[in-house]
């Protein structure tokens, strides 16, 4: 799995168009605010706050990314091992069939047959492998979910206590072109959310 395309899905999956910003346009009021490392910032709020996150930078810092990231990629050494497995028997196969033929071991009917059967057998090969493509983008499609899910549950509960009427995902080549500093949450989402995993693995 590229690591460039889940990020990539995954930021479009939870990304908010930047001109629906248009719909909250306003003067906002400011706040400071002090982070636990004693560093100061300016945040908007009011009526017509609004935050983004820097998703690229959370991702590459996200505990359950990372994990389920591991997974997904040995979920497809698994499939890779068994059709790597699959051809290889097949093709001694094929070595053994063409061999025998050559060496005039066995007759024209049961060469014909053998050929019937092998070609039966490849067809059934290319399935399996479509299969398994299709059983891989399924997985992907479920972790990409997942990630997507923890990400917006935990934005809602984050929400309810900072009341920003809208939050940007902003993201390399994304509809962010630029972002206030005095308006990224991105380092307190990610302490939450990894705080949050945390909790979620130590319940397993």
């Amino acid at each position: 799995m590229k690591n460039t395309s889940l990020v990539v899905n995954i930021v479009l999956a939870i990304a908010i168009v930047a001109l629906y910003v248009l719909h909250f346009t306003g003067t906002p009021k400011t706040k400071t605010t002090q982070s636990e490392d004693g560093v100061a910032s300016e945040q908007f709020v009011g009526e017509h706050a609004i935050a983004w996150v820097n998703m690229d930078s959370l991702l590459n810092n996200y505990d359950m990314y990372f994990d389920i990231q591991a997974e997904l990629e040995g979920k497809g050494r698994k499939m890779e091992t068994d059709m790597t497995t699959r051809t290889r028997a097949f093709e001694r196969q094929m070595i053994d069939f063409q061999d025998k033929v050559q060496k005039g071991l066995v007759t024209r009917s049961t060469a014909q047959q053998m050929q019937q059967d092998l070609a039966t057998k490849e067809q059934e090969l290319y399935q399996y492998r479509d299969e398994l493509r299709m059983q891989f983008a399924e997985e992907e499609q479920v972790m990409l979910r997942r990630i997507q899910h923890s990400i917006t549950d935990f934005l809602k509960e984050y929400n309810k206590e900072k009341g920003y009427q809208v939050i940007l995902s902003g993201a390399f080549g994304g509809p962010v072109l630029y972002g206030n500093p005095a308006i990224e949450i991105t380092r307190e989402v990610l302490v939450g959310l990894n705080a949050e995993y945390s909790k979620s693995k130590t319940k397993k």
